[in-house]
């Protein structure tokens, strides 16, 4: 029996860095915008390569689709909104989230965003 349960938890332990690595999936977003006013909607990642995929939000009454990029708990994603050009940088936190900040090509300031694993 003991070397049941130490096989079930060695198991455990080869199977926490695989899902710690996978980023893909559908994600709940929470954001503010540079004026502080807030937003939600969805996020869906697609992986494309071990370290690159797709992104495309639904927020508000608009959606925006980018390419992303992953670097140990560094994530980011450049992105096209009509006409205009932004790159969102985050951090990939233990629980899964990527909590990150905004910006617009040519535009001050930032807004943040937050991705939560549906």
């Amino acid at each position: 029996m003991r070397k049941f349960l130490a096989s079930l938890a060695m198991l455990g332990i080869a199977l926490v860095p695989a899902a710690a690595q996978s980023i893909g999936g559908s994600y709940t977003v929470a954001g503010t915008n540079f004026d502080g006013s807030k937003y939600g909607g969805e996020a869906t990642i697609t992986l494309t390569s071990d370290t690159t995929c797709t992104i495309h939000w639904k927020t508000g009454g608009s959606s925006s689709d980018g390419i992303c990029m992953r670097n140990d708990d560094a994530f980011s994603a450049g992105y096209v909104m009509g006409k205009e050009i932004g790159l969102v940088v985050y951090k990939v936190e233990k629980d899964g989230s990527l909590h990150g900040l905004w910006t617009i090509a040519g535009q001050n300031g930032n807004g943040t965003e937050t991705l939560t694993p549906k």
